[in-house]
């Protein structure tokens, strides 16, 4: 295994719904493109500009917004601060005046009704998620660059060794959950410790811990204007949205002002066990019915999968008093880490290892946080990592439409549900007596990705996808 060194932000990255591998992804690698016509003087040569979509891109792409995220991305946009309310309007003008602003600066031709190809039977060898970008000069002559888009964001170009640009010595190299244990027993620190540690190869720590902090603001706003967003998902499914009637529901009318007040109201509701059971996932899908809106979320692991680290750790925040800075760094510190060895060990992409990659890797990643935050030690930790994962083998990924609602959404509850289940059983279990490890659960994941059908890979070509009977467009 090549060492890759991996900070929490990313895995934790603020984008665009509705996916990380086939809109943030492609997003990122449209500005990539940019930026080389730029570094090789260029960018005012471009006459046209075409984008050619493969695999799993081209399959879901419309329902997962990957027309869209191309398009922002070559006009010099940024997912982290681009205002979600212009999409439409922005896209609606590129495809009205056939042009697009290179870059933010130089305008070139380019139909997106003719100039995104979807290639839907054609696969590159490297990863299922391949695009490239075709630029004709004024000069009659071309060039291409081909991206792959590896899952949760990250983006490899064609030829380039993945963490090639990482230049950071890490203190504790970490590869594998032996490795974290290795680390911890050597020092006494504990996970969360250590990746801190690490972290600060790369920067201050206080601009971590801040980075982190404003990480957990935008999860926050996302919840919250989950809850409070009602009608229906955008794409032709028709979904209804649920969290804002179920906030409804639990609240009985109780009145609050912003996400503060409304979280002490929630405590003050109490502590039945259907009460937290309902927040939970109440705040699950509050997230992914904003990431289904092409709305602003946290990629944790991923934007399918963003839903299961911030209902977790408001779970841990709401009813277990975790509300402090020191306890959120600790949690998404832990969570990152985890994140970090199942992308080097296995996958994070649903098109290369169905939602097991997803939503199995974020329930063990919110496992093994939540156990640590709660007084775990590091084995407890690494154990509800384990559980969490290994009760997720298999699951595939089968969007109906392509679009990332159905069967999607619901299972980020499913997984925040499942990675609580695990923390109790690790927090009060020795490890001593466990018969897997979290090393052999993400061989296993990687050999059952491996072994699965292809169209059990974010294709929408198996499963629920081709079972329930709609009257759809491939979005």
């Amino acid at each position: 295994m090549t060492y890759e060194p991996i900070s929490a932000f990313d895995i934790f990255k603020i984008g665009i719904g509705p996916s990380s591998s086939h809109t943030l992804g492609p997003w990122r690698a449209a500005q990539r493109f940019t930026r080389s016509l730029t570094e090789r003087k260029l960018l005012y040569e471009v006459k046209s500009v075409k984008v050619l979509l493969y695999g799993s891109l081209a399959k879901t792409g419309i329902g997962h917004g990957t027309d869209m995220a191309v398009q922002l991305g070559l006009s010099g946009d940024d997912p982290v601060t681009f205002d979600v309310h212009n999409i439409h309007s922005k896209l609606s003008d590129i495809a009205s005046m056939k042009e697009v602003l290179l870059g933010g600066l130089h305008e070139v031709d380019f139909d997106p009704r003719e100039d995104i190809e979807f290639l839907f039977s054609e696969t590159l060898p490297f990863h299922p998620n391949a695009l490239t970008f075709l630029a004709t000069l004024k000069n009659g002559e071309s060039l291409s660059d081909t991206y792959y888009s590896i899952g949760g964001g990250f983006v490899v170009k064609e030829n380039e060794e993945t963490g090639s640009r990482k230049t950071a010595q890490l203190p504790f190299p970490i590869n594998t959950a032996d490795d974290i244990l290795h680390w911890c027993m050597k020092t006494g620190l504990s996970i969360h410790e250590i990746v801190m540690e690490n972290e600060n190869a790369w920067r201050p720590e206080a601009e971590t811990r801040k980075g982190l902090l404003d990480i957990w603001d935008v999860m926050k706003e996302c919840v919250y204007r989950g809850c409070h967003a009602e009608g229906t998902l955008p794409g032709g499914l028709s979904v209804r949205r649920r969290a804002a009637d179920l906030n409804k529901k639990l609240l009985r009318g109780s009145t609050y002002t912003d996400f503060h007040s409304w979280a002490d109201t929630i405590r003050r509701g109490g502590h039945d066990f259907k009460y937290i059971l309902d927040w939970v996932s109440c705040f699950a899908l509050a997230v992914n019915e904003e990431n289904a809106s092409f709305g602003r979320v946290v990629t944790a692991p991923t934007n399918g999968a963003a839903g299961v680290i911030p209902a977790v750790l408001l779970y841990y925040v709401v009813f277990n008093e975790g509300n402090s800075e020191e306890n959120i760094t600790r949690y998404l510190l832990t969570a990152s880490e985890i994140g970090s060895i199942f992308k080097k060990g296995a996958t994070i992409s649903a098109a290369m290892g169905g939602c097991q990659a997803e939503i199995g890797v974020s329930s063990s990643m919110a496992a093994a946080a939540l156990t640590e935050a709660m007084g775990g030690t590091q084995r407890q930790a690494l154990m509800a990592a384990e559980i969490a994962m290994e009760h997720h083998l298999g699951m595939t990924c089968d969007p109906i439409g392509g679009l990332v609602q159905v069967p999607c959404i619901e299972r980020n509850t499913m997984g925040a549900i499942k990675a609580i289940t695990a923390s109790q059983l690790a927090l009060q279990s020795l490890p001593d007596y466990a018969k897997v490890s979290l090393d052999g659960v993400i061989k296993t994941m990687w050999d059952t990705a491996l072994d699965m059908n292809s169209k059990y890979k974010e294709t929408a070509d198996g499963g629920l996808a081709v079972n329930v009977p709609l009257s759809l467009p491939e979005c």
